[in-house]
């Protein structure tokens, strides 16, 4: 058994383990990292990239098919998802190995094994052979991310349930699929198979798609699915499932309509994530977790003091640009560095389906729920000149101001490139300014940013285009 020294040892090379390593290394802290898997973690591997990858895929076969609105005809159109799936991994593979080629340009150990807690300052490594290195630290951070949370009833087998691992590089694709949950992920998975030509059905118990959203943003959102020919039951659950045909016969219950059967290939649950807690040794330590989260203050340190958790794990906010920002107020802080916690309230959520969704902030029932008087500014992308060009005119601009202070309570945004016009709503946010901060700064013509500026002055009854 070997064993080392270190300022701080990170747990999990997702996007909050990597960068807070990273960053504490530049902040002269002797870092070391531990990943059993493979770095990047699940966002970089088996969520965001190669996702994202598939989606650019599906968006430009979407595209293909709309050839004739811009006057150009083709014969035999044939497309592989095999090919859009070998791409996904080729984009995975390249940045794995740059966050490796970080980690060692910035002296950062990189230890490959499973990590268990001897002591609050001491971490044991096993790797795959069974050796163990033993490290002590001043202080550790866990990152270990979340994974596919099962539904009761719902067993994902890697064949017929499946989870977004699997659906990542199917091959074959299914002739009818089954998506159980209409969050972020089965929005996202439920666009790019559509595309494909699968016929594609979405299971929410929920009211809506997308129900952490605006109400709105959901209504166009799911008509938008429906001229893509995705079907949609909300106020639903599975009630049972069945082998047929060498596929499944899905019986769903509604609150709103007798139940109903429907006979798929597959079924791709994407109904919530839970926290990687176990084998970690967190009971011996003292360290609180809850409904299968780590327990953690504003500074995101755990109930055991100089043991910290970021991202997934720690429940707060389950995306890959949270994580990261986590990791870099934990690790400033440990540096010495003046830093404030942070504002979720802050934190942009996006969804590249298509129409994209993009929000930050309270919506406007959020906001009215929490006792503001609040007036609302909105502009639609077909009164805008660039969204008219690209033939994108779906979707809208929302911004909610408070009558009061004039601050900007939220952005919510659906149409194209939404996920990134986003920025310019969080800078705002972060800035405690106003919609008419915004709607004075010139923005280029012609462009989808336009629309930004004239929901602002939309605020104060003043856009110019509608």
């Amino acid at each position: 058994m070997t064993e080392s020294s270190y300022d701080l040892v990170v747990i999990g090379a997702g996007p909050g383990g990597y960068v807070a390593a990273i960053r504490a290394a530049q902040l002269g802290l002797k870092t070391a990292i531990i990943e059993k898997a493979e770095v990047g973690g699940v966002c970089l591997n088996r969520g965001c990239i190669p996702s994202k990858a598939l989606i650019r895929n599906a968006e430009v076969l979407t595209l293909i098919r709309r050839a004739e609105e811009f006057g150009i005809r083709y014969d035999n159109l044939r497309y592989d998802f095999g090919v859009a799936v070998e791409r996904a991994q080729e984009a995975v593979l390249r940045l794995t190995r740059g966050v490796k080629h970080l980690l060692k340009k910035n002296k950062v150990d990189l230890f490959a094994g499973t990590a268990s807690f001897a002591a609050k300052d001491r971490i044991a490594v096993t790797d795959a052979s069974g050796k163990t290195a033993t490290l002590t630290t001043r202080a550790a951070i866990i990152a270990t991310g979340s994974r596919n949370k099962p539904l009761p009833g719902i067993v994902p087998d890697g064949r017929l349930i499946i989870t977004s691992d699997e659906a990542l590089k199917l091959n074959p694709l299914p002739q009818r699929l089954v998506i159980v949950g209409g969050g972020a992920t089965g929005v996202e998975f439920a666009y790019i198979f559509a595309a494909y030509g699968v016929q594609v059905t979405i299971v929410e118990v929920l009211d809506r798609l997308l129900p952490g959203e605006d109400e709105e943003i959901s209504k166009t959102l799911h008509t938008a699915f429906k001229k893509q020919g995705i079907a949609v039951q909300t106020k639903s659950n599975v009630a049972s499932i069945k082998p047929a045909d060498g596929g499944l016969a899905i019986q769903t219950e509604s609150t709103e309509s007798a139940s109903q059967t429907i006979n798929c290939d597959q079924l791709l649950l994407a109904a919530g994530r839970a926290g990687n807690i176990e084998g970690l040794g967190l009971e011996t330590l003292g360290v609180k977790t809850e409904r299968g989260y780590i327990t953690t203050n504003e500074w995101l340190e755990t109930t055991t003091p100089g043991i910290y958790a970021i991202g997934d794990v720690a429940g707060k906010s389950l995306l890959a640009h949270s994580a990261s920002a986590e990791g870099i107020t934990v690790v400033e802080r440990l540096a010495g560095n003046e830093v404030k916690p942070i504002n979720y309230r802050h934190i942009p959520r996006c969804v590249y389906c298509q129409p994209q969704v993009a929000s930050v902030g309270l919506s406007e029932a959020d906001a009215q729920a929490a006792g503001y008087t609040v007036k609302v500014g909105k502009f639609p992308f077909q009164a805008n000149g660039k969204a008219l060009a690209l033939s994108e005119t779906e979707g809208f601009i929302k911004i909610v101001a408070d009558a009061k202070s004039g601050e900007c309570l939220g952005v919510q945004m659906i149409g194209a490139e939404v996920t990134e016009l986003i920025g310019e709503a969080v800078l705002l946010q972060t800035m405690e300014g106003t919609p008419h901060e915004l709607r004075a700064s010139i923005h280029p013509h012609p462009t989808l940013s336009e629309a930004v500026m004239e929901a602002a002055a939309a605020v104060y009854g003043e856009a110019i285009h509608i």
